[in-house]
């Protein structure tokens, strides 16, 4: 009898984990009833009663396991550290604030047995604020086009994901993982399934524009050369510019001496112009020296505090 794994990172989801426990429970009971099945909540240090109910969960249902997290390890190393922890023959993920739909994992398992290795959930539809997905298309429709691998639009992580595929994770050894572009880079066969994400069920979300800049940084510097080509080409445009008006500003100096004063304001506003161009670009560069310096540090995904149910 083949098993699913199920993965739900969260974090501070007190309001979530019991009625996604049972939801999940109960779809695999009514509409899996074939397959055997585990459910891993990795929790990445919550502050609120989460941990306190999963405990509570995991005594009662063996089947329902737990990773508690020693601290916040952060939106990405958390998920994936949690998927190279899972034991079935494929593994699905979804989060814990019912945004990605139980109901779709049926269709994902049929789309898997059918020979897919991924199945990724799409979000073709959502309920979320308007002016944010705005944000994440027009983000998704840059990076496309700026990386040489291809970019998933609106793709999260919610997915099913086959063994193999979880080994290659497993072996990996990426201290700074981007699930997202792994699953388009690593070239899998991959199928798109479209779904409307709906609201959180209760609770608040958790990302916030710095959560999202910190995710639209990790692609770009990990999957992008853009960047610094941009860096480079513009700061040869800026360097050239600003020669051609050092020597303009040198004649003009000379041929209206007597309006030195007023000819220096022009020329104090382009400096500060280029030097604002100069600082974002060296800013840029400091994206990707951050990425590389986290890579070489290689500190583990997670320390684990804690584990439950995991005694086979």
């Amino acid at each position: 009898m083949k098993k699913i794994s199920i993965l739900v990172p969260c974090y501070n989801e007190q309001e979530n984990v019991v009625p996604m426990g049972k939801a999940l429970t109960s779809m695999m009971q009514e509409k899996l009833a074939d397959y055997e099945y585990e459910i891993i909540f990795i929790d990445n240090d919550s502050t609120d009663g989460t941990r306190a109910l999963l405990r509570q969960m995991c005594l009662q249902d063996k089947k329902i396991k737990a990773i508690f997290n020693a601290r916040n390890f952060g939106q990405f190393n958390s998920p994936y550290y949690g998927l190279s922890q899972t034991t079935g023959d494929c593994t699905v993920m979804l989060c814990c604030d019912f945004q990605d739909p139980v109901d779709l994992i049926p269709t994902f398992v049929q789309k898997w047995e059918e020979g897919a290795k991924i199945v990724a959930g799409i979000k073709t539809q959502s309920d979320e604020n308007r002016m944010v997905r705005f944000l994440r298309t027009c983000y998704y429709k840059i990076i496309h086009r700026m990386s040489d691998v291809e970019q998933i639009e609106h793709f999260t992580g919610f997915g099913l994901y086959d063994k193999s595929f979880v080994k290659v994770l497993h072996d990996l050894k990426d201290p700074t993982p981007f699930l997202r572009g792994i699953v388009a880079e690593l070239g899998f066969r991959r199928v798109n399934v479209p779904y409307r994400q709906a609201r959180r069920r209760a609770g608040k979300t958790h990302n916030n524009w710095y959560s999202l800049f910190d995710a639209a940084m990790l692609s770009f510097t990990s999957y992008t050369k853009a960047g610094l080509r941009f860096a480079t080409i513009g700061g040869a445009i800026i360097s050239f510019v600003s020669v051609i008006v050092a020597l303009f500003y040198v004649v003009y100096k000379l041929r209206h001496w007597g309006t030195f004063s007023a000819g220096l304001v022009p020329l104090i506003v382009g400096v500060f112009l280029f030097n604002g161009v100069q600082t974002f670009f060296i800013g840029f560069l400091g994206e990707y020296i951050m990425a590389i310096n986290n890579r070489i540090m290689n500190r583990p995904l997670v320390i684990e505090e804690e584990r439950i149910n995991f005694d086979e």
